[in-house]
């Protein structure tokens, strides 16, 4: 049982406060004595069978401390469910979860009684109730999405009116005039006013996410992978190795784990490597494994500017693979324009477990930003766009397609009792993390 395994990992693992060195300490206290054998032996031997390896029977296993996976594990955990999250960089949050625009979406662009409508908008009403109850920043400022030329007009008509049937309230739309008396830096033709859009802290979210499912006794253990799993009748073992044995590994041999998690329900929310981490459970039909798309995001902020331009956020009309190059601001007023969208080729597994993916921001790629930001912020200074930082959407479809809902898989699907994937959870899934937990935790638990 997990508590046995909480013992063991008593005085060791702490999700917020606690990330140096934690692999030192999960693999002497979680693996015990065990691991010194296995450790001297995992890349020489070519086992055959899995009984060789310790194993661990635990109750619910959630794969990811993405805002998602935090959001999950606390939502099981409230159900006094014993929770063991499986993370396998220092920290939570540290991929797309902390690499985005931090905006509580009101679910305006979202195709009717899809997950991504349905979560967001109940997310949203989630998120602003759990903000205000928890002390976390945020703010609900209002977005105008603008047609800066009458050609776009049309397409502005289509999302008020999916807005609208997705009952998002007090959807407006107004004209040019109107949107810049509103905002006078701004400049378009009609615009649609979204009063319930908003700006939250990531981080600050998640740090009370991950308290509160402490405190309801989930366990977070950091700096250690899942790198695949097998089935064993209808149990499902995952194999779990230290992050930090992936570093030396070459891509040549075969990947063996330190530890077998036998749980009785297994969240993968994974983020971005959920696709790959799936494909290696063996026995599970890789046809119902959605193809991976990966689209990096840059933005870029704005200096030399003594306050903001604008009040509340502006975006222009969506773009392929995004909702277009928007006007963000944070809760100290700074402001960032992004992001774009450039599609990554390849991304191999190893590197998608371990988030080791180029987030860097070439600082020539200002080039293309200004002519996009002017039609919308025509008085945008030369010179004043500064590299800020970038985030890996994970998708479902590719360059040209069209957007693809969120994928949440049951045993219904796939055929492997308490395995639940998560694929596709990109935008609007800050928002929608706690109705995905809530959908999940009420399916499978009541």
């Amino acid at each position: 049982m997990l508590k046995q395994t909480v013992q063991r990992l008593e005085g060791c693992i702490s999700a917020s406060r606690r990330s140096g060195d934690v692999h030192m300490q999960w693999q002497s206290r979680l693996f015990g004595s065990w691991v010194k054998n296995i450790c001297s032996t995992t890349h020489s031997v070519n086992r055959t069978t899995w009984y060789s390896v310790p194993k661990e029977r635990v109750e619910c296993v959630v794969i990811g401390a993405g805002v998602v996976g935090i959001a999950i594990a606390r939502a099981l955990a409230l159900k006094g469910r014993e929770v063991l999250v499986v993370e396998s960089a220092p920290t939570f949050g540290t991929g797309t979860s902390s690499r985005n625009s931090e905006v509580i979406h009101a679910g305006i662009y979202y195709p009717r009684n899809s997950f991504k409508a349905v979560f967001c908008i109940r997310g949203r009403e989630m998120l602003y109730e759990y903000c205000s109850k928890h002390d976390i920043p945020h703010k609900q400022i209002g977005k105008l999405i603008v047609a800066t030329r009458t050609s776009e007009i049309p397409k502005l008509n289509e999302i008020l009116n999916c807005g609208i049937q997705n009952g998002v309230d007090g959807l407006k739309m107004v004209d040019g005039v109107e949107a810049m008396k509103m905002e006078p830096e701004l400049q378009c033709v009609k615009a649609i006013l979204s009063p319930l859009t908003g700006i939250v802290d990531s981080h600050s979210l998640m740090l009370s996410l991950v308290g509160e499912a402490e405190n309801h006794g989930t366990t977070f253990t950091y700096n250690s992978t899942i790198i695949g799993g097998h089935l064993e009748g209808n149990e499902i073992c995952l194999h779990v190795t230290e992050t930090e044995q992936l570093k030396e590994w070459k891509g040549t041999s075969i990947l063996h784990p330190e530890l077998l998690l036998i749980p009785k329900l297994v969240m993968n929310s994974a983020g971005l490597s959920a696709p790959a981490l799936a494909k290696r459970f063996t026995g599970l039909k890789s046809e119902v494994v959605p193809c991976a798309y990966f689209a990096r995001g840059c933005y870029f902020a704005l200096s030399y500017a003594k306050a903001s331009p604008f009040s509340r956020l502006i975006y222009p009309i969506p773009e392929d693979g995004g909702i277009g190059v928007h006007v963000t601001l944070d809760l100290n007023g700074q402001v960032k324009f992004g992001p774009n969208v450039e599609w990554i080729d390849t991304v191999d597994d190893i590197s998608s477990f371990q988030n080791k993916l180029d987030y860097s921001v070439n600082a020539n790629l200002a080039e293309r930003f200004y002519p996009e930001v002017r039609k919308y912020y025509p008085n945008l200074k030369e010179g004043s766009l500064e590299p800020g930082y970038s985030g890996i959407r994970p998708k479902l479809s590719g360059p040209s397609q069209k957007p693809v809902d969120f994928v949440i898989q049951g045993e219904d699907i796939h055929g492997v009792p308490g395995l639940v994937n998560l694929f596709g959870i990109e935008s609007p899934g800050l928002t929608s993390s706690m109705a995905i937990a809530e959908f999940i935790s009420t399916r499978l638990l009541g």
